[in-house]
């Protein structure tokens, strides 16, 4: 356990409490007593039973499925901490909803991405603490400081302890271009080369393999993305990957959203084992063997520990 602070609290939003609870375990400091409900006519209210005066305040909300209703509860409890008088309000967003429309891909296309970090300080955060936007350059949507966490490091050290560093027959594969960066940064932890795969997308959540550009034959693969929503790319990918000659496929996201037909997708595809982290809270299911899901809690902790005391976050980033 850490060293107990009196400065800052932790409260929970409705979306992830269990992540908020562990945070808020490892600081050693009680969850803030706080109430989210709603009225008959579904609008949002919010109660905060103790004071919150001059404190930094670090509200955990991802903004997933109920998107809407996370972000605007999100929204009525920065408001509601500012005019309690808090300190500094930071919100603490692990996965941050609308990341996908961050810029015009087509004419009158809106910049999503953009409006909510425009809400977000509207309504009177400070900081904003999140984990692997969809675009990097998203960070510079914000007028106010904010701090990228990666979940690469956690999904590095898990395929290390299962002995996949240095092993000649492991392949990191990026399952589409956008994603080149984030597996050449797995493939260098790994020391593994890397494969792509080269896909066109004929309508949004319906993907068409193309080509694999690399040597995945007789190879242990691993696919990486920031998220997995429909699980379409992922799954379509994997079955790619063992037509052509792969031994087995493992899957890894930072974001398990898993909306519509993605657990089915998952289970019938030919992914051994998909790793994420826990940026979304996953229904507790029957048909989720495949599924491991690892901690973002310590990780997060730490950026709020160096948060409060005001030292750098770099090492964090490495």
């Amino acid at each position: 356990m850490l060293k107990q602070y009196s400065n800052f609290k932790v409260f929970a939003g409705s979306s992830h409490p269990e992540l908020a609870k562990q945070i808020a375990d490892i600081l050693g400091v009680k969850l803030g007593d706080n109430k989210v409900g709603t009225f008959s006519d579904g609008e949002i209210f919010v109660e905060t039973n103790e004071t919150v005066r001059g404190c930094d305040v670090f509200i955990v909300q991802s903004t997933n499925n109920p998107v809407n209703d996370n972000l605007m509860e999100l929204l009525i409890m920065i408001d509601a901490f500012k005019r309690a008088s808090a300190g500094r309000i930071n919100a603490v967003v692990p996965y941050y909803g609308y990341a996908r429309q961050d810029r015009k891909a087509k004419s009158r296309d809106p910049i999503t991405a953009k409006l909510v970090a425009d809400l977000l300080t509207t309504a009177g955060a400070d900081r904003v603490l999140t984990m692997d936007l969809h675009a990097a350059q998203i960070q510079g949507y914000f007028n106010i400081p904010l701090d990228h966490l990666l979940g690469m490091p956690i999904i590095a050290d898990y395929f290390i302890k299962k002995g996949f560093m240095e092993n000649p027959d492991v392949v990191i594969v990026s399952p589409d271009l956008g994603s080149v960066t984030r597996t050449r940064k797995l493939a260098e932890r790994l020391h593994a080369p890397m494969a792509i795969i080269d896909k066109r997308r004929p309508k949004a959540n319906v993907s068409e393999i193309m080509n694999i550009i690399g040597d995945i034959k007789g190879k242990t693969c691993i696919l990486i993305d920031d998220m997995i929503d429909t699980a379409g790319t992922i799954s379509n990918a994997a079955n790619a990957l063992m037509d052509l000659g792969a031994v087995e496929v493992y899957a890894a996201c930072t974001h398990g959203v898993l909306s519509g037909p993605a657990i089915d997708r998952i289970n019938q595809s030919a992914i051994k084992e998909l790793v994420m982290l826990d940026t979304i809270a996953q229904p507790k299911r029957d048909d989720m063997e495949k599924f491991t899901c690892l901690s973002v809690a310590p990780l997060f902790a730490e950026a709020i520990k160096r948060i409060t005391d005001d030292v750098p976050l770099s090492k964090l980033f490495d």
